[in-house]
């Protein structure tokens, strides 16, 4: 049986811990509103829909947990003041750097 697409090659523990630097450095720039240090982190053309703009308005992100492997990194964590849990999956290019990320937020009530 063929894949109609082709298989990757996981990047090294290496590439995936960088890319688990990367994420953790994200969040401390959205939440300081530094666009400049949240663009270092970005793969060039990955600006897009999916990736959060630093805002600066007060919000923080409190990660509570961060779960990779290979081009994956998963934080899950809670904003303030919103009090919103979500949970972000970030895609990792192969140099580690953030390519795309999909929000979810919990529906339960707070």
């Amino acid at each position: 049986m063929t894949s109609r697409h082709p298989r990757r090659i996981p990047p090294s523990p290496v590439i995936t811990d960088s890319g688990v630097d990367h994420v953790r450095l994200a969040y401390h720039y959205l939440d300081s509103g530094d666009a400049d240090g949240y663009g270092s982190l970005l793969d060039e053309g990955s600006l897009g829909p999916d990736l959060e703009a630093p805002r600066g308005d007060g919000s923080r992100h409190h990660i509570t947990r961060i779960v990779a492997e290979g081009d994956c990194v998963v934080a899950m964590g809670r904003l303030a003041p919103q009090q919103r849990d979500f949970v972000d999956v970030f895609t990792l290019s192969d140099e580690g750097m953030l390519r795309a990320c999909r929000r979810y937020y919990s529906t339960r009530p707070h």
